[in-house]
């Protein structure tokens, strides 16, 4: 069974203080518990305690090229960032940089996309670089990355064996793009000489629902190191139902035996919210690592219960925070980190229509956990996501006028203040003849604001679960448009870009961080957060929409 142990990675960069271009790959090289980054302006005598060695441009190499070769020699990895200069590569990475070429955006693929580097990356990147080719390669270089440039393949990285040892190249300048930052830290794991492409993870899937558990199991299957394994539920239907879907599946009827099957590494549990905390901690025990339908659990004591557990066995837990993919969620994050607007101040977000609520458990608030548990475990998370400050206080409001078949609540408000003074509102309402926007931002130098689109507007491959003809309001994607005020005092309108919508991220996202460490995109404290949300929203919505005050 796989655990989540991953080697240390001792990596030292020989990076003065005037390369600020760096500081988003070092802060994401940082970002990885497992991986120790230590910068120093000159090479050390003693190389021993690193295992990788990265050099940034070709000066200073005079005087340490030769210590950097024996450590290489020796099992050591070096990796060069290679920048415009006139003065040669060391001879020891097997190329020279070629001639300059201007700034553009290059396509960027894997030579060979079987490489243990190439696991589960997109069959190209795009990435904005100065262009410069690596030229004349040894006989025995390994051209990794390769960009398209007049008719011909150019390599753009290389690497080498040198002794006991392997060196890199790249002549690549996106320090700052989240799929180069990812490329070089497989890289590094690559230098220092684990070989990523051969592990897998056995999947099981506890509850299955129609809907949702065969999403899980598609994207298990769809997912390079995940083999989807087996299924339980109580409901014979159902497990009848997953054999038809995956007619190699196991399937199970008790919790007991399915946590006792060995080939099970991965559990993802989509059973009600109530049963959450018990079944994952079950699971969890049985040394298994866990993947949650959101809400994570019902209150911030079985959340505390979880997070222990998980710490105490060493297993990872998560939840199934999917929504941190949607392009109109990954827009608006990267306007910000922009500051397209400015500071973020103010936000709302907003879910629902005038209809009747879901049947079944999901509209019943002793399973659900109440109407804000459900896609308000989703947009909460989006709100928590951007605005990363300590959470201060919580009101909540709710009204209960038109379904009362169910015991949800019909619309919840929910306010929250962060300690930095920024103030976010989440509604939920199934009483809401007249959508409110999707997302209406304030910032200090604009404003986003996105509406909701038709139904008939939707020409995207739908969901699995989804005829074309039923797509829900929620799958829209919605028009978003920017709005800054240019200096003349003039409001200038954009509209705002979204990328291209990708199936099965977040299962991708767990496979590369239980196999090769990388971070996990939807960390277990927000989802820990959004149910201390949750549950304070509960509290004021009881007292009559009274402030409750959140350590955090």
């Amino acid at each position: 069974m796989t655990m989540m142990t991953h080697p240390q990675i001792s990596v030292l960069a020989i990076a003065a203080e005037h390369h600020p271009e760096l500081r988003s790959l070092f802060a994401y090289f940082r970002s990885i518990p497992h991986l120790e980054l230590r910068l120093n302006s000159e090479i050390p005598a003693d190389l021993s305690p690193y295992d990788v060695v990265i050099t940034v441009a070709t000066a200073g190499f005079d005087e340490g090229c030769g210590h950097l070769e024996q450590f290489v020699a020796a099992g050591g990895g070096w990796l060069g960032l290679v920048q415009v200069s006139d003065k040669p590569l060391p001879e020891i990475f097997g190329a020279q940089a070629g001639q300059i070429g201007p700034a553009a955006e290059l396509r960027v693929m894997f030579v060979n996309s079987h490489h243990a580097m190439a696991n589960r990356l997109p069959d190209a990147v795009y990435l904005k670089s100065i262009y410069q080719p690596l030229v004349h390669p040894a006989d025995d270089s390994e051209s990794i990355l390769y960009a398209d440039w007049h008719y011909a393949h150019r390599p753009m990285l290389l690497a080498r064996p040198v002794g006991e040892g392997k060196v890199a190249c790249t002549t690549l300048q996106a320090y700052d793009e989240p799929a180069f930052q990812q490329i070089l830290y497989r890289l590094l794991r690559y230098l220092a000489g684990y070989d990523d492409g051969h592990d897998t993870l056995g999947v099981g899937l506890l509850g299955y629902a129609p809907s949702v558990g065969k999403i899980h199991g598609l994207g298990a299957q769809a997912t390079s190191g995940l083999e989807l394994k087996s299924a339980c539920d109580l409901n014979p239907d159902r497990l009848k139902q997953a054999g038809q879907d995956f007619p190699d599946l196991k399937t199970y009827s008790s919790a007991d035996a399915f946590a006792s099957d060995s080939e099970i590494d991965l559990v993802i549990i989509a059973t009600p919210p109530n049963s959450h905390a018990e079944l994952a901690i079950q699971m969890m025990s049985a040394g298994k690592h866990v993947v949650c339908e959101k809400p994570l659990a019902i209150s911030r004591k079985e959340t505390a219960a979880m997070v222990e557990t998980a710490e105490k066995q060493g297993v990872h837990l998560s939840c199934h925070q999917n929504r941190r993919w949607d392009v109109d969620y990954l827009a608006i994050k990267q306007a910000l980190a922009e500051a397209a607007i400015g500071d973020l101040f103010y936000m709302e977000t907003f879910v629902g229509g005038f209809n009747h609520p879901c049947g079944y458990w999901h509209s019943h608030d002793e399973i659900s956990g109440g109407l804000a548990y459900d896609w308000g475990a989703h947009y909460l998370d989006w709100i928590v996501g951007l605005i990363p400050e300590p959470i201060e206080t919580v009101i909540c409001t709710r009204h209960k006028r038109v379904w009362h078949d169910v015991t949800n609540a019909d619309q919840e408000r929910i306010q929250i203040r962060f300690a930095g003074g920024q103030e976010a509102e989440f509604i939920h309402s199934d009483i809401a003849a007249v959508r409110k926007p999707k997302w209406y931002l304030l910032g200090t130098g604009g404003a986003i604001i996105g509406y909701w689109k038709d139904v008939v507007e939707y020409e995207l491959d739908p969901l699995v679960y989804f005829e074309q003809h039923d797509i829900p309001a929620t799958e829209m994607p919605p028009d978003l448009t920017l709005q800054r005020r240019h200096p003349s005092g003039q409001i200038v309108t954009q509209k705002l870009a979204v990328p291209e919508r990708k199936h099965y991220l977040f299962h991708q996202n767990i496979a590369d961080h239980l196999l090769t460490g990388e971070p996990i995109v939807a960390p277990l404290e927000h989802s820990v957060r959004v149910v201390a949300i949750l549950e304070a929203a509960a509290r004021s919505a009881a007292s009559g929409g009274t402030m409750e005050v959140l350590d955090g």
